[in-house]
């Protein structure tokens, strides 16, 4: 039996990216571009925007527009550094969820009960978010040993990581089990290695937190499209009219929406708070907006929004590395490279608008790669939002998201 040409177009892609990616990291001799360490910190700066995003899936599937992820973040943030500081890493989790859950509540209020724009309630919980971390930064930590306005004092403990045996050398029983894939990856094959440094990178040294973001997504999937709950939940926001016919809450349901919502925002806050062992104001860096950006990129399923973190949270941890420049310049080549397959089936596909608009950047690529030997830092840390947008504007044009997400409703309403 055939694969569906969706899927079978999926594959097609993802063996192109890696023989890119593999391509690349020898024609820069940058083993760094595919190692372990860079998609180990990939993982980490992707949990975070994975949440946000996730979180917005639940709202927007409800039929709440919810662009204030980014203020349920800070609301995460500030809970999770007083409940680390105060009882530990993982209370750090709980309140970065009852933080983000009142900023989800404030959200359903506004716009469910009162009909309020979902724009206008997300962004004044955006502005109004910051100044609220601020007031509970000055009462509970100024004048603690290492807190102040803008920072809590750090957590007594951290939480504990855990690496797959066999595949990444893992404990088992306190035995330590062969390092298989860090094997593979030091043999330096095309493509195998860097298969290998992709796989222990996202098996090996994983923290906990990041562990239940995983599981998240998983049970995000069984939950929406396996369960009476997720039926409701996504006939609040596909058809409203016809969900309350056979008796389901909307009202409910929104709420329902919104409260996972936020305790999801607030989670992403505190996974943030975890990385760094403390809150320090600022901290989300806008990573509410990229989980948007993951949530139509992933066209609104907890699969697609993880790729988007995914590929978003690659080129942030790409920032962290050591020598990032010399990285960037490896992925300048990549594009490049990318670009002109683009190129080729653009032309296979006789789409001649296409065809040019990828042969001058791809040509535009090569000379940059020929020309920088280091990339201007600026151009470095503006990378994952670059990417971001470009993501977007390409990916965002065939989605279709929840049909009554944004627009009210009120009981006996047609729609």
């Amino acid at each position: 039996m055939r694969a569906p040409r969706s899927v079978s177009t999926w594959w097609w892609a993802a063996l192109g990216s890696v023989a890119i990616m593999a391509l690349a990291r020898l024609l820069s001799d940058n083993d760094d571009l595919t190692s372990a360490g860079t998609f180990g910190v990939a993982l980490r700066t992707a949990a975070p925007i994975a949440l946000a995003g996730l979180a917005g899936l639940y709202a927007e599937r409800s039929g709440t527009v919810n662009i204030g992820l980014e203020g349920m973040m800070i609301m995460g943030t500030i809970f999770a550094g007083w409940w680390g500081w105060e009882f530990g890493p993982w209370m750090a989790l709980v309140g970065g969820v009852i933080g983000g859950i009142l900023g989800g509540l404030l959200h359903a209020f506004a716009t469910v009960t009162f009909g309020v724009n979902h724009i206008v309630s997300g962004f004044a919980i955006n502005l109004i978010a910051p100044g609220i971390a601020r007031f509970m930064a000055n009462q509970l930590f100024v004048g603690e040993p290492g807190g102040s306005v803008t920072n809590s004092p750090g957590n007594t403990s951290s939480l504990g990581r855990f690496t797959v045996p066999f595949l990444s050398g893992g404990d088992l029983f306190g035995w330590t089990t062969p390092d298989v894939l860090g094997w593979f990856e030091e043999r330096g094959w095309f493509a195998v290695a860097d298969l290998a440094g992709a796989a222990r990178g996202l098996t090996a040294n994983i923290s906990y937190d990041v562990l239940v973001v995983i599981a998240l997504f998983a049970g995000s999937v069984y939950v929406l499209w396996r369960t009476p709950f997720g039926l409701r939940l996504r006939a609040a926001g596909e058809r409203p009219s016809a969900a309350d016919s056979l008796g389901v809450s909307v009202v409910r349901m929104r709420y329902y929406g919104m409260i996972i919502s936020g305790g999801l925002a607030g989670m992403g806050g505190a996974v943030m708070v975890l990385f760094t062992n403390r809150y320090q104001e600022g901290q989300t860096g806008g990573r509410g907006f990229l989980g948007l950006a993951t949530l139509i990129v992933g066209n609104w399923r907890p699969a697609g929004v993880a790729a988007g973190a995914g590929l978003f949270g690659y080129f942030q941890g790409v920032t962290l590395r050591v020598e990032p420049e010399q990285l960037v310049r490896a992925l300048v080549l990549a594009a490049a490279m990318a670009l002109v397959a683009a190129a080729f089936v653009a032309m296979w596909r006789r789409r001649w608008s296409v065809l040019v608009w990828a042969a001058a950047l791809a040509a535009a690529g090569f000379i940059a790669y020929a020309m920088a030997d280091r990339p201007n830092n600026q151009f470095v840390y503006i990378t994952p939002y670059l990417v971001t947008l470009v993501v977007v504007s390409v990916g965002g044009q065939r989605l279709r998201p929840p049909a009554q997400a944004g627009l009210p409703w009120r009981k006996g309403s047609q729609i």
